[in-house]
């Protein structure tokens, strides 16, 4: 019986591995430099030579893995088929068969997007542990998602299950999105979009705030920082940033009624403090929802998506 599988969360700059046994229990992990040029055709070959080499130093056979999981920055449709990879510069690409063939056509492999397989970690090894529905939100320069129910991520028939940044949740917004539209919710609770509500706060008002100390170096972290110091105008801004980040949960809450929602990414960094007011505001949201799913913090971090391309391939 095959005693470990690998994860491989395929990254813009790094591709993070982590080794496993299949209780969940990481042995070992390491990085490969993500290498994009030539279309990104070296990227693959690089981690199945890592990954040799790991499993020789720990004295493992090919026969002993169960399998591979990639996870991967776009959308995956359900035969494994990724159209493109921006942050990569693949194009029209299968690439858990590549993988597969690499390490001589036996291991098994999966391939899903990078932030719904997050999502699986969480729920096997992290913030969502013990529940097998649940919505994972990454906060970082925008703002992704990944749903599960029942166990099994929800990609869509197009792979675009879960892109809960680009839901729209604000009629008044005037400037562009990076997905073409207006009002999404990475325009607003992202770490670029709680900067950006922040200095419209300070534009629209003359009253003294912490936050105008800071200069040209504010930030997100700075903005939550002096939000929990009670600074009147951060918590103003951050306030609208989580109403808008409310308004899109509860319309995933309403669709897909998860037992909690994990939040994650750099922003989720303010802690306790961050969730309170996310909880506030879908509270005021979900009227309908007497047994609200639960709202907490992501515990994996940057390893949610190793642990969650390990789990991926033991379904």
């Amino acid at each position: 019986m095959s005693k470990y599988c690998v994860g491989v969360d395929i990254g813009g700059t790094t591709v993070k591995c982590g080794l496993f046994k299949v209780n969940g229990e990481l042995v070992d992990n390491w990085e490969v430099p993500t290498r994009k040029e030539e279309a990104g055709k070296n990227i693959l070959p690089d981690v199945a030579a890592a990954l040799a080499q790991k499993l020789e130093d720990h004295g493992i056979s090919n026969d002993d893995l169960c399998g591979i999981g990639l996870g991967v920055p776009g959308p995956v449709e359900p035969n494994g088929y990724v159209s493109i990879c921006v942050n990569l510069g693949w194009k029209d690409i299968y690439p858990a068969r590549e993988m597969s063939a690499l390490m001589g056509g036996k291991i098994p492999c999966k391939v899903g997007n990078d932030a719904n397989v997050a999502a699986l970690g969480e729920m096997w090894m992290g913030g969502g542990r013990g529940h097998d529905s649940i919505v994972a939100v990454t906060l970082g320069t925008g703002v992704g998602g990944g749903i599960i129910v029942n166990g099994k991520i929800v990609a869509g028939a197009h792979g675009l299950g879960g892109e809960i940044g680009h839901m729209h949740v604000r009629d008044d917004e005037q400037e562009y999105c990076n997905c073409g539209g207006q009002g999404c919710v990475e325009q607003a609770a992202s770490a670029t979009g709680i900067l950006r509500e922040a200095k419209r706060v300070l534009a629209a008002s003359d009253e003294p705030s912490k936050m105008r100390e800071y200069g040209d170096k504010l930030s997100c972290r700075y903005v939550c920082d002096c939000a929990k110091e009670g600074d009147k105008l951060a918590l103003k801004s951050l306030n609208t940033s989580m109403d808008y980040l409310a308004r899109g949960l509860a319309a995933v809450a309403y669709v897909v009624d998860p037992e909690v929602f994990v939040i994650g990414g750099g922003v989720s960094k303010a802690g306790i403090f961050l969730v309170d007011l996310i909880k506030e505001y879908f509270a005021k949201y979900t009227p309908l929802a007497q047994n609200k799913p639960d709202i907490v913090l992501a515990t994996l971090g940057n390893d949610a998506g190793i642990y969650g391309c390990a789990r991926m391939v033991l379904e």
